[in-house]
């Protein structure tokens, strides 16, 4: 967030220092309102392209094995463009790579989901999915299981049959 605003600030005062220069070349036949007003609007132009292109951008930096479950679009009232264009602002995402399959407990994976929020720190959640239930548990610190390895105290959530968590999940 640190490195947008300075980013922003940056391109305002570059969008400002261009005017100046057109200005100072047509020997001061520019008005001078218009120096601000370049400045606000390469800031404003700049948050809106950071905003759409957070998404793709965050995609190009996912590990290998990491794959996308489901997407979250938002709009605001104080970003009247949202609304002929919601923009992705977080995303849930599976790591292929930490599925794991206990014999003894037929059907059920565990996994880690990532959640990435633009502006907030990465979250890593564990989860134990049964593939054959469509239901979810998350692995909360303290979480129990039996001799045979089955979770004893999971809050379920029910899935759909068509969830992509449950897809990626059990699809191997």
């Amino acid at each position: 967030m640190f490195f947008d605003f300075i980013s922003t600030i940056a391109i305002g005062f570059c969008a400002a220092g261009i005017v100046l220069l057109l200005n100072h070349m047509l020997r001061g036949r520019l008005p001078r309102w218009l120096a601000p007003v370049a400045a606000g609007a390469a800031m404003i132009g700049f948050t809106i392209w950071s905003e759409y292109t957070w998404y793709p951008r965050t995609l190009l930096t996912l590990p290998e094995g990491i794959e996308v479950a489901e997407t979250y679009e938002h709009s605001a009232f104080y970003r009247p463009w949202t609304y002929a264009k919601p923009f992705v602002n977080r995303f849930s995402a599976v790591d292929q790579a930490t599925l794991r399959r206990n014999d003894q407990v037929e059907g059920q994976v565990m996994a880690d989901i990532y959640l990435y929020t633009r502006w907030q720190q990465l979250a890593r959640v564990p989860v134990l999915v049964d593939c054959a239930g469509s239901r979810m548990a998350e692995l909360v610190a303290g979480a129990e299981f039996d001799e045979n390895g089955a979770i004893t105290d999971a809050r379920w959530q029910d899935l759909a049959q068509e969830d992509a968590l449950l897809t990626l999940s059990c699809k191997a």
